[in-house]
């Protein structure tokens, strides 16, 4: 069997993250732990964090670094996590919260963090088409649908498209990401942990790509 991997997978949205890590946890047989998807459940239950996420939304704010490492923290706690490990989308976004992963993964630590490129025009172009389940938070497009009247594949809840998925919001969160983002990218590569990886071209060729560099990374280290 394949060995499992601590993967986290960085990249602006629309570079298609959710799309990768889906397949890296299968190529890889461990958990896809996505904070988006974490925080729809929390705040679809009801629970006191989703509650507390929502007022939180409802006025505009970003939901606070500590609100994303409690789940985090929780999460990463279970067993299917602490055995062949887990590919972490959505965090870190900051170093702060870089540094309060580093604690909830030690001692093990993370086996490489890949930062998938790709060029913001086509970002604008991708996000412009995109459309989401408004009970899962699947990703569609125009120019790949549901199968059958927008009803999610994965679900049966609608498809629709996001309120700020206008392009002067498109390009508010790039910007926020890349100036949150950029030290953080910084403070991995200072740690050797960092590769970039072309994100551009098929889903199978990015996936191509991040494997060979997890694969190099590993035997990196095992030469060191």
């Amino acid at each position: 069997m394949i060995p499992g991997v601590r993967l986290v997978v960085l990249g602006k949205q629309g570079a298609g993250k959710g799309t990768q890590c889906v397949r890296l946890s299968h190529h890889y047989v461990v958990p896809h732990v996505s904070t988006g998807d974490m925080l729809r459940g929390e705040v679809k239950s009801k629970t006191p964090l989703g509650v507390r996420a929502q007022s939180l939304m409802d006025k505009g704010e970003l939901i606070p670094d500590e609100m994303v490492m409690e789940m985090v923290r929780a999460r990463l706690s279970e067993r299917d996590t602490r055995g062949r490990g887990f590919v972490l989308d959505g965090c870190p976004r900051t170093i702060a919260q870089g540094k309060e992963l580093d604690g909830i993964v030690h001692p093990f630590g993370l086996d490489i963090v890949i930062d998938l490129r790709v060029p913001t025009e086509l970002v604008m172009k991708r996000l412009a088409s995109r459309r989401v389940c408004v009970d899962c938070g699947a990703n569609y497009s125009t120019a790949a649908p549901p199968m059958v009247n927008w009803t999610c594949d994965v679900c049966g809840g609608e498809v629709v498209q996001r309120e700020d998925d206008t392009e002067e919001a498109i390009q508010r969160r790039l910007d926020l990401y890349e100036a949150e983002t950029a030290p953080l990218i910084s403070w991995y590569t200072e740690r050797d942990l960092l590769v970039s990886i072309n994100g551009t071209g098929s889903p199978d060729a990015v996936t191509r790509r991040v494997v060979g560099a997890i694969d190099t990374q590993r035997q990196k280290f095992r030469q060191e």
